[in-house]
């Protein structure tokens, strides 16, 4: 990709040759216009990525130019020169709509370096405003068969979640939906359920990690009369309450170990037995289970049962995290901003292309739970009609993604390569709290490779 197409527009001709020259060496794409008038004519019929603009010529001059712009380019930044580097040009630039300002003598270095910053600006308010309209459009995640479902999102990780879901929504067959807290768990088994024979029946979910183990059992197989204080009358469990629907079992790897081996064996026969009685019943519900924990691990620590762990894993479904999802974080924020303006009555129409940046930078650790948070903070704090970078907490303001530097000058900054991966391998294990499964997904290795790496670190 080149620097971005530029327009160069001063009343001096050697001026345009000197910058069509200097910029073309560094990768932009150079036109040039020796007037106001006819660089307006040539705007009418094509389109820039930035503009550079004399402030004074004779006819239009350049602070007419950038007010031109804004008004009919409103993603298009414009770099004013000047001669007369005063305060009072500046403010007038910059309220005439400009980007920045430059002052003469012109720098080639320093002019280029601004426009590396205003295309970059161009294009990142043309991809907030593509996403926009995207999210206004269809609720369809893509041409994609999930109409009508609350997904989000058109990165490679998602398109390939959507195939699974829609292969798995097709078959009765039960389901564990692996991802980090906040990534939409929920959202994934109301669309498989949605979206698959059972649509019809209800959608019964319970999470097995808020309820103490004796609470949790009563839940799902239900109890007798008398089973137990409180026990009024009989009462029907979850199992059997979802017949010709769905039980979605949320955090399923929190289930304590006693009512795993109830789990596994109701799930082997199709019928329950209530807490208290004599006599079982039987059920015919699909089982979808959710869990953030790597149940693969828990497994081979004893911590989850074996059997329990390949009943439920007939079709595994992973959830990417947000911050492995690209552009989808605009894509989401952009629709949240609309649901959220339009329910609270706030005129908030979109996200400003400084405060966009931002959000994709962020690592988002909470994932899309954090980011609506974020949202529904930043449109009720702004004062504008699109939230900027003030409007965001300061944990994302001032968020730096982190890199790993070397000085190249100094030898006892670099690694022996065995060191430089091992780092890599353990940050990317603590960003993921220790999930494995998904780390090795991450890295590009199979399980047991990643493992015997571990293994080999002492972790």
């Amino acid at each position: 990709m080149n620097g971005g197409r530029i327009l160069v527009i001063d009343d001096e001709s050697e001026m345009c040759a000197l910058l069509e020259t200097g910029l073309s060496r560094r990768g932009f794409e150079v036109t040039s216009r020796t007037s106001g008038e006819a660089a307006l004519a040539l705007l009418d019929e094509a389109d820039f990525d930035a503009i550079v603009v004399d402030l004074n010529m004779p006819g239009i001059s350049g602070l007419d130019v950038a007010a031109w712009v804004a008004a009919n380019r409103t993603d298009t930044p414009v770099v004013v020169i000047t001669a007369f580097g005063s305060l009072e040009t500046a403010v007038a630039a910059i309220r005439a709509g400009a980007y920045d300002f430059v002052t003469k003598p012109l720098e080639i270095e320093a002019i280029g370096l601004t426009l590396v910053r205003a295309v970059s600006y161009h294009r990142l308010r043309a991809e907030v405003r593509r996403l926009r309209l995207a999210a206004d459009a269809s609720g369809d995640p893509d041409e994609t068969g999930l109409r009508g479902t609350p997904l989000v999102g058109r990165s490679p990780a998602m398109r390939r979640m959507y195939d699974t879901l829609l292969r798995a929504a097709a078959t009765e067959a039960t389901v564990l939906i692996s991802g980090e807290s906040g990534t939409g768990k929920e959202l994934v088994a109301r669309a498989l359920h949605e979206k698959g024979r059972r649509a019809g029946g209800p959608f019964v979910a319970i999470n097995c990690g808020a309820l103490p183990e004796t609470l949790l059992e009563s839940e799902l197989f239900g109890h007798a009369r008398g089973s137990f204080t409180d026990a009024r009358a009989n009462r029907a469990g979850l199992l059997v309450r979802a017949s010709g629907g769905t039980l979605f079992l949320d955090e399923v790897g929190e289930a304590p170990a006693g009512l795993q081996a109830k789990l596994l064996r109701a799930l082997e026969d199709r019928r329950v037995r209530p807490v208290g009685d004599d006599h079982e019943r039987p059920f015919d519900a699909r089982l979808v289970c959710a869990t953030n924990r790597d149940l693969q691990a828990d497994v081979e620590t004893g911590r989850f049962r074996s059997d329990l762990f390949y009943r439920i894993n007939v079709i595994p479904i992973a959830l990417p995290p947000l911050r492995a999802r690209g552009d989808d974080v605009l894509l989401l924020a952009s629709r949240m901003v609309r649901q959220i303006a339009e329910s609270t009555g706030r005129n908030v129409q979109g996200i400003a292309a400084p405060a966009a940046e931002k959000l994709l930078a962020y690592a988002w650790p909470g994932n899309v739970r954090e980011l609506r948070n974020c949202i529904e903070r930043a449109v009720a704090l702004t004062r504008f009609q699109e939230i900027t970078v003030g409007d965001l907490p300061e944990a994302i303001q001032d968020y730096r993604r982190s890199r790993l530097v070397l000085d190249l000058d100094d030898p006892g900054t670099l690694l022996p390569l065995e060191e430089v991966e091992r780092n890599y391998i353990l940050r990317v294990l603590e960003a993921v709290k220790g999930h494995r499964a998904r780390a090795a997904e991450i890295l590009g290795l199979d399980r047991k490779t990643l493992y015997r790496k571990l293994e080999r670190y002492g972790d």
